[in-house]
């Protein structure tokens, strides 16, 4: 499936899709950032924010480096997600400390990710335990 060059509102999207929005705080930042996504990727986006939300109230949002950041304290992140090509990564900063350990592994000892591809569902349950799990951790300040 192709994507389109531009996403609504004239918002570039960089390779891989990413959309390329300013660096900002709060929800409207990221939801201009989910609106963007191209194609299938929106509704995983969506799906992810919803369950980061739900499962962690009062969750601060942020967009920086063009990626939604999730964080308990200002200006500290437990995780991050982006488009690639061909699936949305989820970065968790410190997901060598969770349980079961998301199946990525990273460059940077302490991380992890996770990838979804279009055809991937996504497990909620696991999903929802590893960002609980994610948000009591101490946050990467960035």
């Amino acid at each position: 499936m192709s994507e389109d060059k531009n996403a609504p509102g004239d918002v570039v999207l960089l390779s891989g899709g990413n959309p390329q929005i300013p660096m900002g705080y709060g929800d409207a930042v990221v939801e201009a950032y989910l609106a963007a996504m191209p194609g299938w990727k929106q509704r995983v986006g969506r799906q992810l924010d919803a369950i980061i939300t739900r499962t962690v109230p009062g969750v601060l949002k942020a967009v920086k480096w063009n990626t939604p950041m999730y964080g308990v304290e200002e200006h500290h992140y437990f995780l991050g997600f982006h488009c690639l090509t061909k699936y949305v990564k989820v970065s968790f900063m410190r997901g060598a400390e969770l349980v079961p350990l998301p199946p990525g592994t990273s460059k940077q000892a302490a991380g992890r990710y996770l990838d979804i591809h279009e055809a991937d569902s996504i497990d909620e349950a696991q999903f929802a335990d590893w960002v609980q799990q994610a948000s009591f951790l101490p946050g990467d300040k960035l």
